[in-house]
């Protein structure tokens, strides 16, 4: 903590635009290899403009002595709720313990708080009442920051979005711009965002609605459908498993506007707990600086969403 004073003394220095420049070239070296060339441009800079849309990343920075030194005092355990069954983000081990990605990282912040926690696991649907009724202090759970959650909760930061991607044949040749899709057939899941995307952004396709994820990558695979689009994470999963066969793969970019995707998932916290939200703020900021969420997220993640 004497060593993390120091460097809010120093910190203290910067200017707002030093603070904001450090953190661009952080979050950037953090995250540049999870993509080829093509696709770091786009989706470093998405992250970075992410980070520097959150209002209090400039002064949580400056205030990282402060908040070891004295706030963080403050905490001497965080319990941690997380959901019994959403591999492999949260799970229950062999041993029955709580076991995946979120738990991982909530176990990363408690040592970079330095700081004791716990991690509960829970139905989905009992995790925010818990929380608001201090069963928890708060939830790691993979939970969209949507408007109507933000009414019942607070957000740290976002950790991760869940991305859009298209998904094609392996080894089928096409781009996926506008020009190229025209007259393309692109599967989606009736009633999603993807759907409304597709609808939106790419109007001289042919769109192919299926009632479940199941029956449109069915269709990809028998090649009832030039590509897939829909959620990033959820096809990661697919490709990465034994029910792909290996046949299909990524195709271009992500696409994660917010306006069809999403603000992004964070931890959720008791409204008004801007102590504990702060702390888990500059925790999560640190694990990205030191490129520890990076190797995090490539462990569960072998053929990354994004």
């Amino acid at each position: 903590r004497a060593a993390s004073a120091n460097s809010a003394i120093e910190a203290a220095r910067w200017s707002a635009a030093d603070v904001l420049r450090q953190q661009k070239l952080a979050l950037a070296q953090s995250w540049i290899d999870l993509w080829t060339a093509q696709e770091q441009v786009k989706l470093a800079g998405e992250l970075l403009a992410l980070y520097r849309r959150t209002e209090d990343a400039a002064r949580i920075r400056l205030r990282v002595g402060d908040i070891a030194a004295n706030d963080l005092s403050r905490i001497s355990v965080i319990r941690f709720l997380t959901e019994t069954d959403y591999p492999p983000f949260n799970y229950a081990g062999p041993d029955g313990a709580p076991a995946g990605l979120n738990v991982d990282l909530a176990r990363l912040i408690c040592e970079e708080i330095k700081v004791p926690c716990t991690v509960q696991m829970r139905r989905f649907d009992t995790l925010v009442d818990a929380l608001n009724t201090n069963g928890g202090d708060a939830v790691i759970a993979s939970i969209a920051a949507t408007p109507d959650m933000r009414k019942r909760v607070d957000f740290s930061d976002p950790y991760y979005r869940t991305p859009a991607r298209f998904v094609a044949q392996r080894g089928a040749a096409g781009d996926v711009t506008v020009a190229a899709l025209e007259g393309k057939k692109i599967g989606v899941v009736a009633g999603t965002a993807h759907e409304a995307y597709i609808k939106a952004q790419f109007t001289e396709a042919l769109l192919v609605p299926f009632p479940n994820a199941d029956a449109a990558r069915a269709a990809l695979k028998k090649g009832e459908v030039d590509l897939l689009f829909g959620d990033g994470v959820s096809m990661a999963f697919w490709l990465n498993g034994t029910e792909s066969a290996g046949c299909c793969e990524f195709r271009g970019g992500p696409f994660m506007e917010s306006r069809y995707f999403g603000e992004g998932v964070g931890i959720a916290v008791r409204r008004n707990n801007d102590l504990l939200r702060q702390a888990l703020n500059w925790a999560l900021f640190r694990l990205w600086e030191k490129g520890r969420f990076t190797d995090l997220w490539l462990r569960y993640f072998p053929i990354s969403p994004f």
